[in-house]
């Protein structure tokens, strides 16, 4: 799973599914990622035996996500915008989703990693991806928690 960055806040439960049948390749979610600059929202990604491969941050005017390898590469060198119009938190969230089924395997073998591609389960990654959008439903708006709390700003 990702290294949690210190000065950041992470609320509500994280979620870990398997995406291989090794257990080696696996997604996760923060349901609510607050950042030092007080914004946020749900971070997910895929890490193979704890390295991290993908990342994305639906976090609305400031969202964007990664890909080639975000340990690897580093935040900078990994970074990528969501395509155009693609600006609030949910169009990110649905995008991200469809573009992981889409395209999952060949970001895990344009990352340098192709027998993780070969490895994703098709099944797996569907089940993964309909609980990301179950678990987010079931944590319900922490956001108005965080905002509560100061963490992250209205």
């Amino acid at each position: 799973m990702a290294t949690m960055i210190d000065g950041e806040s992470y609320v509500g439960r994280v979620l870990m599914r398997p995406l291989s049948q090794s257990g080696d390749l696996r997604l996760y979610l923060w349901p609510l990622r607050c950042l030092k600059s007080q914004m946020g929202g749900p971070t997910f990604g895929i890490d193979i035996k704890g390295e991290e491969m993908l990342r994305f941050d639906a976090h609305g005017p400031r969202g964007h996500w990664h890909k080639g390898g975000y340990d690897k590469l580093g935040a900078g060198g990994s970074h990528q915008d969501f395509p155009e119009g693609v600006v609030e938190t949910a169009s990110q969230l649905a995008w991200s989703l469809a573009h992981l089924r889409a395209h999952g395997q060949q970001l895990l073998a344009d990352a340098g990693h192709p027998a993780a591609a070969a490895a994703l389960d098709p099944a797996m990654l569907e089940v993964a991806l309909a609980d990301v959008v179950a678990h987010l439903d079931k944590e319900g708006d922490l956001r108005s928690h965080a905002i509560a709390r100061g963490v992250l700003v209205a």
